[in-house]
């Protein structure tokens, strides 16, 4: 579901998304909802890193906080 919503919202060149929640022991939220998405999009062009973080928290919506308890994001514009 975040692959896919980051997909249609930011039309990115490259996207990773990695399930972490096994490094996460311990802690609130343990074993899920905590990962890392990488992302290249030319929609990231002209942003500074926190605008870049805004875009993608609007594409996921609803999924923050509920269905993901920690992202950790990569973003940038092509050829960065």
């Amino acid at each position: 579901m975040i692959r896919q919503r980051l997909t249609e919202a930011l039309a990115p060149v490259e996207l990773d998304v990695i399930d972490e929640g096994h490094k996460h022991a311990g802690h609130s939220g343990e074993g899920k909802g905590h990962f890392f998405a990488r992302i290249v999009s030319p929609a990231f062009a002209g942003k500074n890193p926190i605008q870049r973080h805004r875009l993608v928290y609007q594409a996921l919506g609803d999924m923050m906080p509920d269905g993901i308890h920690a992202l950790s994001i990569d973003a940038k514009a092509p050829g960065e």
